[in-house]
């Protein structure tokens, strides 16, 4: 039984965060185990408060589940703040966990801040260089390379700062690209297209872009995907593959819970 440690925070509405991790690596029927990072009142709409867990008490519920069970591979999702951050990268060096996954949560699709400043620049210094594979949205690239992504050029751009900063790969999903309309307003692609760089060369993945509002927490089964498929010994791409296909099933065979989400452009 392949294993997987999902390291975020905790939904209240179950759409995203570990509940949304874990509900991912069973489907892909592997088992997984957590540690929670912080505790949030929220739903489909936005998020209402944050309750963060002592980062001493986060490296604790890490300790233990890999010493006793052990881990294939791992995930971070929400970390919170600085304290958090350092203590889940001493943690990964500590254990020598090597297939780690990093989806750097920053704020919510609605702009609440998911991670303060300082642990920004923490996860910059102490996590990316333990990433096997981080993958940042468009906003979120932005934020930790400190660039305006505009066009494909600057994704490329970003990416190629983003792995010079340690991690061994780099995924930037193109979920919130926009293209300027004939009035002025930008509108969103039609075509999603994702970008892997591993420091040679770079691999694109498209889709067509779901009508749906129905994108709570995707995301997060994203990374979840890929990070299962890791655990089982699937190689980078192929595991990037079957997680793009699973979480592009997903959005189109959503349910319609709560108010959903709409991308304010």
């Amino acid at each position: 039984m392949y294993k997987v440690l999902t390291v975020a925070g905790s939904d209240s509405c179950c759409g995203a965060g570990v509940q949304a991790d874990l509900k991912t690596i069973n489907a892909f029927g592997v088992y997984g185990v957590c540690a929670i990072t912080a505790v949030t009142a929220q739903n489909t709409v936005g998020v209402r408060s944050i309750f963060e867990v002592p980062a001493q008490f986060v490296g604790e519920q890490m300790d233990m589940v890999i010493s006793d069970i052990g881990v294939d591979s791992v995930k971070t999702g929400m970390l919170a703040n600085e304290a958090i951050v350092e203590a889940v990268s001493d943690r990964i060096r500590r254990h020598n966990l090597k297939k780690v996954v990093v989806d750097p949560i920053v704020r919510s699709h609605k702009g609440s801040p998911l991670l303060s400043q300082d642990g920004i620049r923490k996860l910059r210094l102490c996590l990316l260089p333990e990433a096997y594979l981080i993958m940042p949205n468009i906003p979120e690239a932005e934020i930790i390379t400190g660039r305006k992504i505009r066009n494909f050029s600057d994704v490329k751009d970003a990416a190629k700062s983003i792995y010079e900063l340690g991690a061994q790969n780099v995924l930037v999903k193109g979920g919130h690209a926009f293209q300027p309309a004939s009035d002025g307003v930008c509108v969103l692609k039609s075509e999603i297209v994702d970008l892997l760089y591993d420091g040679n060369s770079f691999e694109s993945f498209r889709v067509e872009r779901i009508d749906t509002e129905n994108v709570h927490g995707t995301g997060c089964v994203y990374s979840a995907a890929i990070a299962a498929e890791l655990a089982k010994g699937c190689a980078l791409k192929k595991a990037v593959t079957l997680a793009k296909s699973f979480v592009t099933k997903v959005i189109t065979e959503s349910l319609q819970l709560g108010s959903g989400y709409k991308l304010i452009v």
